[in-house]
């Protein structure tokens, strides 16, 4: 018996996809797994510490930090359609726009917990709640930290000139990584500050 064939169209082609956007998808669904069972141990947790202090006595919801970290989302889109259409000035701002929007945010994150270790005496030890709470907010704080480290990267290849159209590819692969990030922040910030509360 013969092996059955498919024939391709002529002038279609089948490619195998972007090693870099299948790494960065596998990178993706395998953080994805640890988030979750961060998130999971904290909603479980919940309530359960015997001694204080609650997150509703001691937690200040960070409103503008959050609109600064989802902000970046829409710039760091629009700075990578802006690569791809060649408009290399507006992608360097746009991209700037989004590391110090991220910067904000991660500034923000740290004086929160300043405010928490130094001024309430609040820390990783003081209860199960702070176990929780440091845990998952500072697993996100660390893969905003890695994000900024690439943005930062980029933006000064950008404006040293070295970022052109032909590279956005690789700025998409990265701005998959950023919209990850953020959309882990909507998850977080609703378990710990909404929910949580």
């Amino acid at each position: 018996m013969g092996a059955n064939v498919v024939t391709i169209p002529a002038g279609d082609s089948w490619q195998l996809p972007s090693r870099g956007r299948t790494g960065m998808i596998s990178l993706i669904v395998a953080e994805s797994a640890i988030f979750t069972i961060f998130v999971a141990a904290y909603v479980f947790y919940i309530g359960k510490s015997p001694d204080g202090p609650t997150p509703k006595q001691i937690l200040h919801v960070p409103i503008f930090a959050t609109i600064c970290l989802l902000s970046s989302s829409l710039t760091m889109h629009a700075a990578a359609d802006s690569l791809r259409r060649g408009k290399t000035a507006a992608f360097r701002l746009l991209w700037i726009l989004t590391l110090l929007l991220g910067l904000i945010f991660i500034i923000s994150t740290a004086r929160e917990w300043h405010r928490l270790i130094y001024g309430q005496g609040f820390t990783i030890e003081t209860n199960l709640f702070g176990t929780t709470y440091y845990s998952l907010v500072g697993l996100h704080a660390s893969h905003v930290i890695a994000g900024l480290a690439g943005l930062t990267i980029v933006a000064i290849l950008g404006v040293l000139g070295k970022v052109r159209s032909e590279h956005s590819e690789r700025c998409d692969i990265l701005a998959l990584y950023w919209h990850f990030v953020d959309a882990v922040w909507i998850v977080v910030f609703s378990v710990v500050y909404v929910i949580g509360r």
